[in-house]
């Protein structure tokens, strides 16, 4: 009998769900349960197939626009914030809705009006079309933010008063490519108005360090989160500037042997909404062709919780 080669992984800490993705999917299940199915949901509740899937299987309909819902069946928002426009067409329709924004997506939301109302310009750093990037610029009037991708953007942008200036971030972003452009920023704007706490979140920062701190010991980073999903795009990047060879899959079948071809240690992670039973999908199948040593590190302590909505919290929830 041939021996399995020997492999470590790496399993970074923190990964996977974070406290809103969690505070988003909890919503869809309870809602479910409470009006029983189907529960209508505005965009992806958060950007991962497996999680999509298992919700439709449950009862879940995933719907682009409130056009496309029935005005007797509940609608939950996702994860990633709605401009003000949606939740005002559903008191409209008289519809029951659920907004599952990440309380870290509304502080942001906060903080644009916050501005506004200051009369300062506002500059949102973040990728255009991404549904959080359009649910915080429709929080306020149309033109009333201008998107920053790029520092070519910081570098072409005017602003009527130099001196009046502010910006807010996507919370999904890279930690560095963001520090870069704030520091642009600055650099144009010495008086601009910066977000009393980052608006990066902890989760995606704490995940990016996490790669960081493996991703020089292993020669492959497998990232499992899906395309779509922005913070698990930015694991690979991170990994890939730390000097690993860095590949996202959606789950195990997404795993290509052949990366591993004298590989001895591999790193593994998961962006804020790829669930765990990923991660393990991944070792069982290294186990396959390996004799596998899992080694886990830990990069950081995780502790935040959110409340639910109180129409669906249950008394035992404290």
């Amino acid at each position: 009998m041939t021996q399995c080669p020997p492999i470590t992984v790496l399993l970074a800490s923190p990964r996977g769900f974070c406290a809103g993705v969690d505070r988003a999917i909890q919503i869809v299940e309870r809602a479910i349960t409470k009006y029983g199915a189907p529960v209508y949901v505005r965009h992806e509740i958060v950007h991962n197939r497996h999680v999509v899937d298992r919700l439709k299987a449950l009862g879940a309909v995933f719907v682009e626009e409130l056009d496309d819902c029935p005005t007797d069946r509940p609608v939950v928002f996702s994860a990633h914030g709605v401009p003000k426009s949606v939740p005002a067409e559903a008191k409209g329709r008289k519809m029951l809705y659920l907004d599952a924004t990440c309380p870290l997506v509304s502080k942001v939301h906060v903080e644009a009006e916050r501005h506004h109302d200051a009369g300062r310009e506002i500059v949102l750093i973040g990728h255009a079309g991404h549904p959080e990037v359009v649910g915080t610029m429709g929080q306020l009037p149309d033109g009333a933010v201008v998107l920053i991708e790029t520092l070519d953007d910081v570098a072409a942008y005017q602003p009527q008063d130099p001196a009046n200036v502010a910006f807010v971030t996507q919370t999904t972003l890279s930690v560095d490519d963001t520090a870069g452009i704030v520091a642009a920023l600055r650099a144009r704007f010495p008086a601009i108005a910066q977000p009393h706490k980052e608006d990066i979140c902890y989760a995606t920062t704490n995940r990016q360090e996490a790669v960081k701190t493996i991703a020089g010991r292993a020669e492959v980073l497998l990232v499992l989160g899906s395309a779509n999903s922005s913070n698990s795009v930015r694991l690979a990047e991170v990994g890939l500037r730390s000097g690993a060879r860095a590949y996202l899959i959606d789950d195990a079948q997404g795993l290509d042997f052949g990366w591993l071809d004298g590989t001895r240690v591999v790193g593994v992670t998961a962006g804020a909404s790829a669930p765990e039973v990923l991660v393990q999908g991944v070792i069982d199948r290294l186990s396959e062709r390996f004799e596998v040593t899992v080694e886990e590190i830990d990069a950081a302590r995780e502790t935040v919780t959110f409340k639910l909505p109180k129409v669906l919290a249950r008394a035992d929830d404290g």
